[in-house]
């Protein structure tokens, strides 16, 4: 009966967590998230928004991998509901696992007078229907760049660029120093077990953990901690 009654309490308060993100969500707003190009289920898009809400209480939010904006729909509104703002990085070429011959290429992303990827106009046309343009900035540019230069305190960093280890160890050496205390971390596509996904991403939270960053929630592949 204990555990019926504890399974029912976390239900009823991940239910209860849904709602609040809905409710800071209008319903244009989520429709467009939803039918944006990516690779986000609608219960990790919800937590994304949710953590973004955290951590603007704390200051912007940024993210690294911009793709065609799905998730930039998501971190703009939570920007938006917290008075904030949302950069999001990407040079917009694609990841390796977006270009030719790789399980995630799409041909309606390649540019056709130059044959190589180009996400960047999908992305706008994202940020317009969301009507978000005003909170979310693009930074066309790799992040390691960026990063080295960056000096602005971050209440939020997401963390969903390229796969490849070195690539993924990259952007969170170049970023979650910049998250401020008591600051938000999200990484996307956490797979403790190789047959479910790749392990850059889980290489990634267990650098985090080590670092001093403590886990507060997972959702699906979605891992969110807080810097301490």
């Amino acid at each position: 009966m204990a555990a019926t009654s504890a399974s029912n309490a976390q239900r009823d308060h991940a239910t209860a967590a849904a709602e609040v993100a809905i409710s800071s969500l209008d319903a244009s707003t989520l429709a467009v998230a939803r039918r944006v190009k990516g690779f986000m289920p609608d219960d990790e898009g919800l937590a994304l928004h949710r953590a973004g809400l955290l951590g603007a209480e704390v200051g912007p939010l940024l993210e690294i991998g911009t793709y065609c904006g799905k998730s930039a729909v998501y971190l703009g509104a939570a920007a938006r509901a917290g008075g904030s703002v949302l950069f999001t990085v990407d040079h917009h070429r694609g990841s390796e696992e977006n270009q030719a011959g790789w399980e995630h290429h799409d041909t309606e992303l390649v540019d056709d007078r130059t044959g190589r990827m180009d996400t960047l106009p999908v992305f706008r046309r994202s940020m317009e229907d969301a009507g978000l343009e005003d909170v979310v900035v693009a930074i066309l540019a790799s992040s390691t760049t960026v990063g080295r230069y960056w000096r602005t305190p971050l209440g939020f960093l997401f963390i969903d660029g390229g796969h490849a280890e070195d690539v993924a160890l990259a952007d969170y050496e170049s970023w979650a120093g910049h998250v401020a205390p008591g600051g938000i971390l999200a990484i996307h596509d956490v797979f403790e077990d190789p047959a479910d996904g790749g392990q850059a991403p889980f290489r990634v939270w267990q650098r985090a953990v080590a670092d001093g960053f403590v886990p507060k929630g997972t959702t699906g592949s979605l891992r969110v901690l807080r810097h301490a």
